[in-house]
């Protein structure tokens, strides 16, 4: 271990992701190898002429030694890498420094293999690992969203699922189409099938079986006990296309939250503990800017107070999840398959969705949605309103049914007791049997409660 302060501050601490030792100039391979791990990962500094143990040992630099060095590293990297190489002067000794910045795609080569630093080691990359790198140095050329499907034909698609895109389009106004078209004409039409090729976008709108190509292309949907942890009480994976994916979450959600339905004479209200609307436009996010080329899936989550929905693929650089709730440009990752689901209104050109969730929020009186980029994909949590829902629906029950006051403060001891008879709604409201028969048949009639038995021993319960 180097144990002068100066050495220390010219040596930058002990070995580490970006700090190696080399005792000799006989480990130019190994210093090759490090450097280019170096490239691949932060940079680094390599000196040559400290002991494994971190004791100065110094170096002969003859004529030519330096250049020497450089000339090895050029010649055996790919692409070149062009290292900054200095002699210091520690202990009355020489340390060459070689210093490595990192590359901008880390995709050098030392003879021929990829290699990279984790801690204090230089390790080969995988296969994978080198792959993932080429691809995403390359990601933003590659659409996948108007790439052709290998191996996908015209019997692959469902002609129904056609017939209602096209009709649901027609129906937001969004598409004229000609009268009755062939599934080949509609598909040519939408500019999904060209050259008696399929793209991508035409398997995830209408295939039969769009898992056949696309296995990541699901959503894994579950509710979780509690606020936290992994203890599921149920789950599904949902497949199908773009538009049954969609309707199979919502249909998730709605067996998972809660409901309220109640009556006046006239008319049914519904209300749910989270917006419809900010829970499909969620859903409609993931869905057109999820990464495709990714192999995660879509992760719905229902907790007790929140529902999470993340999808593969962090926000385009230009965004940032602050953002969202302001005024912003539509930047989709997958343009082509935006379109075709603008014409079906699940999304719109001018980058309102996100607005939409927080305003549909907001009218709820519930607390602004999260946005973040979070492991290697964009997440919207939407707080939830917690144990304030039932009261917020008993209040606004109440506040629509017209009650009066003598109904209002009944409903309160109906809640606490579970039942009353019309003598006890007398002694409460102080009011004739006559009258308490009529608060009673008038709550009756709006169904708000519902009568339990006959005669002497009729009571009264709050309506499910």
């Amino acid at each position: 271990m180097i144990k002068s302060d100066k050495n220390k501050s010219i040596i930058n601490k002990d070995e580490s992701t970006t700090v190696e030792w080399k005792q000799s100039l006989s480990e130019m391979d190994e210093l090759i190898e490090t450097a280019v791990a170096f490239a691949n990962t932060e940079g680094g500094r390599i000196f040559m002429g400290i002991s494994p143990g971190g004791k100065v040992a110094g170096v002969q630099i003859g004529k030519g030694t330096i250049e020497k060095i450089v000339n090895h590293i050029r010649q055996h990297t790919d692409p070149k890498l062009h290292p900054r190489v200095t002699v210091k002067h520690l202990d009355r000794k020489e340390v060459i420094v070689v210093e490595i910045k990192e590359s901008h795609d880390h995709l050098v080569l030392a003879f021929g293999r990829p290699y990279k630093r984790v801690g204090r080691s230089t390790v080969k990359m995988t296969k994978d690992e080198y792959e993932h790198l080429i691809f995403e140095k390359h990601h933003d050329k590659l659409h996948f969203d108007t790439m052709v499907c290998k191996n996908a034909s015209l019997q692959d698609i469902d002609p129904a699922k056609v017939r209602w895109f096209l009709e649901k389009a027609k129906e937001e106004g969004r598409l004229n189409t000609p009268g009755k078209v062939s599934v080949k004409d509609a598909l040519q039409y939408l500019k999904v099938f060209h050259h008696s090729k399929l793209n991508n976008t035409a398997i995830l709108l209408f295939a039969k079986d769009p898992q056949k190509f696309f296995v990541q292309s699901k959503i894994y949907a579950g509710r979780i006990k509690g606020t936290e942890g992994h203890d599921f009480l149920d789950t599904k994976v949902l497949e199908g296309t773009i538009p049954e994916l969609r309707g199979g979450a919502l249909r998730f959600i709605a067996e998972h939250i809660k409901k309220a339905v109640f009556f006046d004479a006239n008319q049914r209200y519904d209300k749910w503990e989270y917006p419809l609307r900010a829970l499909e436009e969620a859903l409609n996010n993931a869905l057109a800017h999820r990464d495709y080329w990714a192999n995660g899936d879509i992760q719905l989550a229902i907790y007790d107070n929140r529902i999470e929905i993340w999808n593969p693929g962090e926000l385009p650089k230009q965004l940032t999840p602050k953002q969202l709730k302001e005024k912003h440009r539509s930047i989709p990752r997958n343009q082509f398959l935006a379109d075709k689901l603008y014409l079906i209104k699940y999304i719109e050109r001018w980058g309102r969705g996100t607005n939409r969730i927080v305003e549909e929020m907001r009218k709820e009186k519930l607390p602004d949605p999260v946005f973040a980029n979070n492991s290697g994909g964009f997440e919207i949590a939407l707080p939830g309103p917690g144990r304030s829902f039932e009261k917020a629906i008993e209040d606004t029950k109440l506040h629509k049914l017209d009650l009066n006051e003598r109904q209002k403060k009944v409903m309160s001891y109906l809640r606490s007791h579970g039942e009353i008879s019309r003598k006890k709604y007398a002694e409460l409201s102080r009011v004739s049997l006559r009258q308490a028969n009529k608060d009673l048949g008038d709550l009756l009639k709006k169904k708000v409660i519902v009568q339990v038995g006959m005669g002497r021993s009729t009571k009264y319960q709050v309506h499910d």
